[in-house]
């Protein structure tokens, strides 16, 4: 499991509670994809399974830490939805709950980790609820989710919210440039693209996807002048609810540029399309645009069995009589 800088003070912080006894048996830890909240939450699980804690550090030689390295121990839990699903269950929950209130069998405590707790099912939640309340001793929950807000009220009640903040912006391109080789403007786009977050922007650096959203990026600087239809093909992906999400961080960044906003835009590196949106396009055509590709991304992620071609088909050609008034009506 990766390490990273940037979740050094929240780890002491939290452990400094532990260790004066103020640790909350249940924390919600909200954090965003890519700030390494799964890195956080096993380096406290190793803490407080280590048989012989240094300090604010796990020691790394006992039997305790040797299990969870090996990913083997038996009093650590990882709750979460079987491959291919989105949903957990209450008789996961149940099976763990009657685990728990049997004694630890390193004889140390016992530690519960939901990697998403969205994933609960309102029986599972209740199921949830019903130890949280009256936790065993010695038993420690994490719960990660990236909105809280749709977890039950009566869960997030019985937990300790703990926001993990993105790191300063130079501290995170100073990381993201010692691990791949990208030109500062490359990497302040994808972090600001990724919402700060480092690890969701080394991601999105990845050579594949970082060429695909350049080529997205070169196609609409095309359809501007030409064909709105030929984006079609790069748009009836799998991967199709990102594409639009990047289109759409684009029409921000041209309504920004046109306020004078070009300090704050996402995407430094595509200046040359974002002043050409900006001067061909006004606002209002901009905010219609910006408008009606997320109704039209809404749609792709929640319509049951949407025909995802037809959909881009006519969301492409309504697009059309907005970037290109005049060439459509000369039609």
């Amino acid at each position: 499991m990766n390490w990273y800088p940037w979740l050094n003070q929240p780890y002491r912080q939290i452990i400094t509670q532990h260790q004066a006894n103020r640790g909350h048996h249940a924390l919600l830890v909200h954090a965003r994809a890519g700030l390494g909240d799964d890195a956080l939450v096993w380096g406290l699980s190793r803490w407080l399974l280590c048989q012989r804690r240094d300090g604010l550090k796990s020691c790394g030689e006992c039997h305790g830490c040797k299990l969870m390295l090996a990913g083997t121990h038996p009093d650590w839990y990882r709750l979460e939805a079987e491959k291919g699903k989105n949903a957990l269950g209450i008789d996961a929950v149940r099976s763990v709950n009657e685990k728990l209130w049997h004694h630890a069998q390193q004889g140390g405590a016992k530690v519960v980790w939901l990697p998403d707790a969205a994933q609960l099912t309102e029986a599972a939640a209740n199921a949830l609820l019903k130890t949280l309340e009256e936790p065993p001793a010695q038993t420690w929950f994490f719960l990660s989710c990236q909105q809280p807000s749709r977890l039950p009220a009566t869960l997030r009640s019985r937990c300790l919210t703990w926001t993990l903040s993105p790191p300063d912006e130079a501290q995170s391109l100073a990381w993201l440039q010692k691990q791949v080789g990208v030109s500062t403007v490359d990497a302040t786009s994808a972090l600001r693209l990724s919402s700060g977050a480092p690890g969701a922007a080394l991601a999105l650096l990845d050579d594949k996807v970082w060429s695909q959203r350049q080529a997205l990026c070169e196609a609409l600087m095309r359809a501007l002048h030409g064909d709105v239809m030929a984006l079609l093909p790069l748009f009836n992906h799998d991967d199709v609810a990102r594409r639009i999400g990047w289109l759409c961080s684009l029409l921000v960044d041209a309504l920004k540029w046109q306020r004078g906003g070009q300090p704050f835009i996402a995407n430094v590196d595509q200046q040359p399309l974002l002043e050409q949106w900006a001067l061909r396009l006004p606002a209002a055509a901009l905010d219609k645009s910006l408008r009606q590709w997320m109704a039209c991304r809404d749609q792709l992620l929640h319509v049951v069995a949407v025909n995802r071609e037809l959909l881009l088909t006519g969301q492409l050609l309504a697009w059309e009589q907005i970037v290109q008034p005049t060439a459509t009506s000369s039609l």
